[in-house]
């Protein structure tokens, strides 16, 4: 496609206003390397590491191109390739695409070692005698960005099997993702309330593998290929009515598990038995909250995820669910369908482009006036939280849990 209806949804050719970090720029050198016409190297390789991955320009585009297939395949490309040939860069991807998000007790560990930080009065020290001045460059940047991990991780306060307290209409699967487990276990909590209080019996592993999203969007489609295998060796898709997700960028990878796994009858079932807990709840007619979740009246304006909104194709569910809640207010972000900066690791591998967006995000979300921001993606709270520490952030999951309670 050459029409450039992508080119104002684009982040980064808004900023830059050059056509190589536009779509259509980007497409016009995957085909050049498709037909042999040019070669995978250093420029290409920054020009997809530049990209976040947003997927505007795919819900903008009028003939329906996969960017998101493309996008990863040409990531997989440059990997293969060895265009980066970083020692520290290998290092980290090992520690963490390799080993952490690939082992669900040792992510755990991990989490367990950073909530002690955290809590113990460790992290307060480091900070207060500014050791942190001490640590590598890159890793100072990170510090302040560490998440704050959940009291409890998911699996400590959700039964494997919980029942509703009438009558039974859905069994579903609740997938409670990795950042979602470690920092966000009380959305997971939140999320299994909502579906037993509509009639849904849940289901909950206890330990889940990695959805593969991260190794996806990485260049790694081997890692997320094994992924996808032990989620499908854990949950048979043909015993349930749907699996649950409650994370935008989770989501988004999960119903595609038939492009990583062509030849394998489940993964097609298993790609239409997925749902966003927005599009699930939207589907099956929910009960509607009679009490209001505070004891005032709330203004709150919502947050696209790019994964939840461009990915997924999840725009007025997680609205309509909003404003079913009494008691609450909502206002419309301006821009709500742009990018905060968050997309996976890319606030870490393009620091001065993330903050860019993450400023224009946290202008816009002032300009509302609301007191609670929401949103449905991990990154894009973490991402928030961080640069706007004084402003309440929920799920809109949570939000209608708190209502139902009351």
């Amino acid at each position: 496609m050459h029409c450039g209806m992508c080119l104002p949804t684009c982040p980064t050719y808004e900023t830059t206003l050059k056509e190589r970090h536009s779509p259509r720029g980007r497409i016009a050198l995957m085909r050049a390397i498709a037909q042999d016409q040019y070669q995978i190297d250093q420029n290409f390789a920054e020009e997809m590491d530049y990209c976040l991955g947003c997927l505007a320009c795919q819900s903008a585009c009028p003939a329906g191109v996969d960017y998101a297939d493309l996008f990863e395949v040409s990531r997989a490309d440059v990997e293969r390739a060895k265009i980066h040939r970083s020692t520290l860069r290998k290092f980290w991807r090992w520690v963490t695409l390799e080993q952490l998000f690939m082992r669900p007790k040792l992510l755990r560990i991990m989490g367990r070692i950073l909530r002690f930080y955290q809590k113990s009065g460790c992290e307060f020290m480091v900070r207060k005698l500014k050791l942190v001045r001490l640590l590598p460059p890159h890793l100072r940047r990170l510090e302040p960005q560490a998440p704050r991990i959940s009291e409890r991780f998911s699996n400590e306060f959700i039964a494997r099997v919980e029942e509703p307290a009438t009558v039974t209409k859905y069994r579903v699967v609740l997938l409670t993702g990795c950042i979602q487990d470690l920092s966000f276990a009380q959305i997971n909590r939140d999320t299994a309330d909502v579906l037993l209080f509509n009639g849904c019996k849940v289901l909950t592993p206890s330990e889940q593998p990695c959805c593969g999203s991260i190794h996806s969007h990485n260049g790694e489609p081997s890692l997320a290929r094994e992924n996808a295998l032990a989620l499908l060796r854990l949950i048979d898709p043909t015993s349930v009515d749907a699996i649950i997700s409650n994370a935008g960028g989770c989501g988004s990878h999960l119903k595609h598990f038939q492009r990583l796994l062509p030849n394998d009858r489940r993964a097609k079932i298993w790609d239409q038995k997925v749902k966003d807990i927005h599009e699930f709840l939207s589907e099956i007619h929910l009960e509607k909250p009679q009490a209001a979740p505070f004891n005032k009246q709330v203004t709150v304006t919502y947050h696209d995820s790019c994964h939840l909104l461009h990915g997924q194709k999840v725009r007025e569910q997680p609205r309509n669910l909003i404003d079913l809640v009494p008691g609450i207010r909502r206002i419309e972000l301006p821009e709500s369908d742009w990018c905060c900066g968050s997309a996976g690791v890319y606030s870490v591998t393009q620091p001065e482009q993330s903050r860019l967006l993450l400023d224009r995000k946290i202008l816009r979300i002032r300009e509302t006036g609301a007191e609670i921001l929401l949103t449905a993606n991990p990154g894009c709270h973490l991402q928030i939280a961080n640069a706007l520490p004084e402003l309440k952030l929920m799920h809109p999951i949570s939000l209608l849990a708190q209502a139902y309670r009351s």
